[in-house]
């Protein structure tokens, strides 16, 4: 009995960790999806890579972690109880995944333990609240910073970085020679270059974040009760991870790199900027990160803060009479003239659905707060009232 339970555990975290895979690459690799630097199977590639450096190094951490300070006493963590968890953290993510919307697998995985340890009594109040108001703290930041670079500054960041991708592939493979060296595009700029460079470098730091936080959801359980070691326990989750990473996170790499908002090259750098700071700042300080939640709410941060620009005095953009042009911070080239207030043509004022769609922004942000319910939910009254667990 004890090997068909440990059998159907490793099938369930191998499903879990298909699951993240397909939750974050959308996240990391979303922006350079969306404006082209990356194609799906490059960004499926990068997030397995990198996630298994992450897990490897900083996240074995997070899995002693995962299983021993959320809960008072671990005794509850029997093979019985890790099965139903990592089934209903897979169920959730998968839920997510299949309608296109990255939930976020700490939250989910998280609220699954806490319905365990709620059930059995043994919840550890004080660090479930530290965390949960952090995860309520770090989307809205995010929101913000994005929106207001959105809204102010995102006109002279264009301006300044102009990363407008040009025709032709980024770089070329010179293999004239005897070893093959790496060289630009025939119309690659230096500028353009770098740019997108950064886009792709914050991205793998990205997925080096979520696998130093996210391998615990997968084989936590298990390696806390003893079932699985440490080391195994990572490849494995390490692998189930990549190939969620290359078949069903093209879903979600839709809906974050497309669909939600317009994310052209100066965009995507802001939005992976942005998240990944405040996930390593919420790492550095013992925090799981729901970096999910924080990418997307970035994205919809700099998509409702384009759409909402609004006007600064600046020499040349000024119309008859000395009043402010209404489309001051819309324009992308320096000295552009714009008409006065009032006498704008309605063509060339961006709508805000160009920019933000507000249809896909509530389905995300309603799934990304559904699915850790879900599993909390799920867990809480399974543990509570099915008579085979008892504490």
């Amino acid at each position: 009995m004890t090997e068909v339970l440990l059998i159907i555990g490793l099938f369930i975290a191998a499903f879990v960790g298909f699951n993240i895979g397909g939750a974050n690459t959308g996240p990391a690799f979303g922006p350079a999806v969306g404006s082209g630097v990356l194609s799906k199977v490059l960004a499926g590639a990068l997030m397995s890579l990198f996630f298994f450096v992450g897990a490897w190094t900083i996240g074995r951490r997070v899995v002693d972690t995962l299983g021993t300070e959320l809960v008072t006493s671990t005794t509850i963590f029997s093979l019985e109880a890790n099965v139903t968890v990592l089934f209903f953290i897979g169920g959730a993510l998968f839920l997510g995944n299949y309608v296109g919307v990255p939930a976020s697998t700490s939250m989910t995985a998280v609220g699954a333990i806490a319905g365990l340890g709620l059930a059995a009594n043994e919840l550890a109040w004080g660090v479930m609240g530290r965390i949960a108001t952090w995860w309520i703290v770090a989307p809205i930041i995010a929101f913000w910073v994005s929106g207001v670079i959105g809204r102010y500054f995102y006109s002279q960041l264009n301006r300044r970085v102009a990363l407008v991708q040009s025709q032709g592939p980024l770089v070329t493979i010179d293999r004239s020679g005897t070893v093959p060296s790496v060289r630009r595009g025939p119309n690659t700029s230096y500028r353009e270059l770098i740019g997108t460079s950064v886009v792709v470098v914050i991205g793998c730091l990205m997925a080096f974040s979520a696998g130093t936080s996210n391998i615990a959801n997968a084989i936590a359980p298990l390696v806390g009760s003893g079932d699985l070691e440490m080391n195994i326990g990572i490849i494995f989750g390490s692998v189930a991870v990549a190939v969620g990473a290359l078949t069903i996170a093209r879903r979600t790499l839709d809906t974050l790199g497309n669909d939600l908002t317009q994310l052209p090259l100066t965009a995507a750098i802001v939005v992976a900027t942005v998240s990944a700071t405040i996930v390593i700042a919420l790492s550095a300080i013992g925090i799981p990160a729901s970096f999910v939640i924080i990418a997307t709410m970035s994205i919809v941060g700099l998509g409702w803060g384009r759409a909402t620009r609004t006007t600064t005095v600046a020499e040349g953009v000024r119309g008859e009479g000395g009043t402010v042009s209404v489309g001051a911070l819309a324009g992308d080239e320096p000295g552009e003239e714009l008409p006065a207030i009032g006498e704008e043509d309605p063509e060339d004022i961006p709508e805000a659905t160009e920019l933000f769609n507000p249809s896909t922004t509530a389905r995300v942000v309603l799934m990304q707060n559904l699915v850790p319910m879900i599993a909390t939910v799920s867990a809480y009254l399974t543990f509570r009232f099915l008579p085979i667990f008892t504490f």
